[in-house]
């Protein structure tokens, strides 16, 4: 029911002494047989509340959205992002509840990005001609994720939600790669281009996470909880392009050779996942890895129970994945130089060390 960063909160208000809130972790700790950072916790929801409020928020959010379109396209956007951003000063600033943030935040960008596409779709017309060109529109596009990026950085500053740093990550991505696409031409049907850029672009969000981890090795404050988001937002941003690239997103069946360099990409996936402690790509990439366990199976002659046989083996491994997760970290992390191993989540291990020594 409560985070790590509310129990921080607590140290940091003395409502509870640095050895109580120690204490505790341990305790929990022990009665999971896993260290809270193996648990990679992040606040979701405390209660049916939050559930409710969110409901009520986002009915709220639609009504004013579709009053202002019906004054001009570009006051919807811009009523969405003024009211998501008034209703946060009493649901984000005060009560701190978790999921109504979440919605909040997510509102805010989405309405201040609607806003300039609003504005477009009323004068873009006037001021571009018919035909902008494609280098206009993906200029156009970069300027509008740019500006959404400037001011979700304002929002963080006011109310401090970890999920709002992945919010304008993810706009400066969109920026970049609207940008380079704009410098280069615009890509070829194939799409090759864009997804290589999204790729390194989500590399380069997956390099922000990692040192946003790296500030909270016990994942005791709000750091964690950011740097979760942001692996959240990498990990499609590297497993899409990777598999597009394979040639598994076109919808056609692929050969065994394809099939087993999905898989092996997704064991990798498996190993980084172990290394890091966060299961952001196994996730992401799930849906690629069945779709070519499917094909394996086939191309062997399981063609009746093939979908069956891959939910079962991918099943499987994942829950004993999960039942084993710290003992698989232990090894994986053990085969790292210890300078890179000091800059990851601790284990089970160290992590007992650290709460008894």
């Amino acid at each position: 029911m409560y985070s790590e960063s509310d129990l921080q909160a607590a140290v940091d208000a003395k409502v509870l002494t640095p050895e109580a809130a120690l204490a505790f972790r341990s305790h929990i700790a022990s009665v999971r047989a896993a260290p809270g950072a193996d648990e990679e916790s992040f606040r979701l929801i405390t209660g049916f509340n939050d559930i409710f409020v969110s409901i009520a928020a986002v009915i709220l959010l639609v009504a004013v959205g579709w009053i202002g379109a019906s004054i001009h396209p570009a006051l919807g956007g811009a009523f969405v992002a003024a009211s998501a951003w008034f209703l946060a000063e009493y649901f984000t600033r005060k009560r701190r509840m978790a999921l109504p943030s979440i919605v909040l935040v997510l509102a805010f960008s989405g309405g201040v990005f609607a806003t300039m596409v609003g504005f477009l779709v009323k004068h873009g017309e006037a001021i571009f001609g018919n035909d902008p060109g494609e280098t206009i529109g993906a200029i156009l596009i970069g300027s509008m994720a740019l500006i959404t990026a400037a001011a979700t950085w304002a929002h963080w500053k006011r109310f401090m939600v970890p999920i709002t740093v992945a919010a304008g990550t993810a706009a400066l991505a969109a920026t970049a790669v609207a940008l380079v696409l704009a410098i280069t031409g615009m890509p070829s049907p194939d799409g090759a281009l864009p997804m290589l850029l999204v790729l390194i672009a989500g590399l380069g969000v997956f390099t922000l996470a990692m040192w946003w981890d790296r500030s909270d090795r016990v994942r005791q404050t709000r750091r964690s909880d950011v740097a979760f988001w942001l692996h959240l937002l990498a990990a499609p941003m590297i497993a899409h392009p990777v598999f597009h690239l394979l040639g598994v997103t076109r919808g056609d069946d692929i050969g065994s050779g394809a099939a087993m360099m999905v898989v092996g990409i997704y064991v990798v996936f498996g190993l980084i996942a172990l290394a890091i402690d966060r299961r952001a790509l196994l996730v992401s990439a799930l849906a690629y890895v069945l779709f070519a366990m499917t094909q394996l199976f086939n191309t062997f002659g399981a063609v009746e129970l093939n979908v069956a046989l891959t939910a079962f083996v991918i099943g499987s491994a994942l829950l004993l994945l999960s039942a084993f997760w710290q003992n698989a970290r232990a090894v994986v992390v053990g085969f790292l130089p210890d300078h890179l191993a000091s800059q990851l989540p601790a284990t089970t291990r160290a992590a007992s060390v650290t709460a008894h020594g």
